[in-house]
């Protein structure tokens, strides 16, 4: 220490010791660390946000260079004052180790291009985590997604160490990921599910609109099934909300709901019977938009009050005709207080209309809650594909187009053999299938190199153009993992 005229200490000048400093180190970009975990682990520590330095972190001046004498890029000079390849500092092959893939978000619904993209990948590391997010409440406020996928990046850390991995490699990999743990603006617009697929060179992720079991893999190839509700998914439904102020419609399936606006649609009853004012009452003038006659009626009675609904609900059913529903076949759920379902009824040129309504006053209730009731009321549309197919496979169960024997039906998957194809929801059969052969290995607990049999089926015959469905055990036909009903 060196004193100043005042009599204060100073540090001496010079280069800067003590472990994690290396030459020329001015910020965390020089630190030494022995994998991610160690990185993220010191940034956290050192850097306020993206690049802010936290608090009390001194920083050396950009003007010093204690490493005078030395290029400028981290290698030192040859003889003939040229960059001597094997003499790099730690700094530079640490920055050459962190460059490469970006994450890459893909939609819910995958087209099929993206579909057999997923389905055909092979590499000797193929990871995938599957895991539940949270769009709002205690877990979002206290970052719990977060914390849980970072989690899940140590664990396949630990593992790789494991299995005796470059550590090099591992960084590779998984470094995507820790980028995007930073990525505060992502963790901020999460649904309810989180899908990643990280191979060398590759890293994939699909905001899931529902909620998976949390599941990580690591195989040659994807786990795909948990994703097979969004492969496989085409129906949905229209939902029409009914008030004498508006009229409000939808589009939802399964996962969710979205408004869809009519430019031409009426502004509620007024916008179509016109009221004026007599005796401080409001009366109806019948006989709007190009009508002849007059008559005057007091609203809310009177025999022309149904009449005067009746007009207002076929304005509304044109427009949605013209604009969209004249080439529709879907299903439409009518939403409003009782006595104005069966008058929408008896007007609407549609004819797809749910046998059963939502009845009650939706005019102020949040659209989160009425896709809540709007779901579990078409709950019998959404298993009607599932019922003619075990359907079918009980009326063939005699013959020997059914099956629901692993080693017979997964053979048959790869084969194009098979056309409706039931597999038990969240299950499991690991082993290998040699289609080359026809030989077929299953063994009861996940051993080394084994693949998800039952995920491979699936695939298999979505790339044939069979049918797959999706079901809790106990609807398994046999009571099995896996069922078939054969083409031949």
């Amino acid at each position: 220490m060196a004193k100043d005229r005042e009599g204060k200490f100073h540090a001496r000048k010079g280069k800067p010791s003590g472990p994690g400093k290396t030459e020329g180190s001015t910020g965390l970009k020089n630190i030494n660390t022995d994998s991610i975990d160690d990185y993220l682990e010191i940034a956290d520590k050192y850097t306020v946000g993206e690049e802010q330095p936290a608090p009390n972190v001194h920083l050396r001046h950009p003007n010093r260079n204690p490493d005078k004498g030395d290029d400028r890029t981290g290698q030192k000079r040859d003889t003939n004052n040229e960059p001597n390849a094997s003499n790099k500092t730690k700094t530079q092959t640490f920055k050459t180790e962190w460059t490469g893939t970006v994450a890459e978000e893909l939609p819910p619904f995958l087209s099929k291009e993206q579909i057999a993209s997923l389905a055909s990948h092979q590499s000797q590391y193929s990871i995938s985590i599957y895991m539940e997010t949270h769009a709002s409440g205690v877990e979002k406020n206290e970052q719990k997604d977060t914390i849980a996928f970072k989690n899940v990046l140590q664990q396949l850390t630990s593992d790789f160490r494991n299995k005796g991995v470059d550590m090099t490699t591992v960084e590779r990999l998984l470094k995507p990921g820790y980028d995007l743990i930073r990525n505060g603006q992502f963790w901020l617009n999460v649904t309810k599910g989180l899908a990643v697929f990280i191979s060398e060179g590759e890293f994939k992720y699909v905001r899931l609109p529902f909620a998976p079991r949390s599941e990580v893999l690591m195989n040659t190839s994807y786990y795909l099934s948990p994703m097979m509700p969004l492969i496989t998914a085409r129906d949905y439904f229209y939902l029409l909300v009914l008030s004498k102020k508006q009229a409000k419609f939808y589009r939802a399936d399964q996962f969710g709901m979205v408004h869809i606006p009519v430019p031409e649609m009426p502004d509620g009853i007024g916008d179509v019977v016109h009221f004026e004012e007599k005796d401080d009452k409001k009366h109806a003038q019948t006989g709007a938009r190009g009508a002849g006659g007059t008559n005057f009626h007091t609203w809310g009675s009177g025999p022309d009050f149904k009449e005067n609904i009746a007009m207002y609900f076929d304005e509304v059913d044109e427009t949605l005709w013209k604009d969209i529903l004249s080439t529709e076949n879907a299903p439409l759920l009518l939403a409003g207080v009782g006595y104005m379902i069966p008058i929408y009824k008896s007007v609407a040129q549609y004819k797809c209309i749910w046998d059963e309504a939502l009845t009650g006053n939706f005019e102020y209730e949040d659209e989160a809650s009425i896709y809540k009731q709007a779901v579990k009321k078409m709950q019998p549309f959404f298993e009607q594909r599932h019922n003619k197919a075990l359907e079918m496979y009980g009326n063939q169960s005699a013959t020997g187009l059914t099956s629901s024997i692993a080693e017979d039906v997964i053979p048959a998957a790869h084969y194009s053999k098979v056309w409706h194809l039931f597999v038990a929801k969240d299950q499991h059969i690991w082993g290998h299938f040699d289609q080359m052969k026809n030989e077929i290995t299953i063994h009861a607990n996940k051993e080394e190199g084994d693949e998800c049999l039952l995920d491979k089926a699936m695939l298999r015959t979505i790339q044939n153009g069979g049918e797959v469905h999706v079901l809790e055990r106990d609807r398994v036909p046999g009571g099995s993992k896996i069922a078939a009903l054969m083409r031949y």
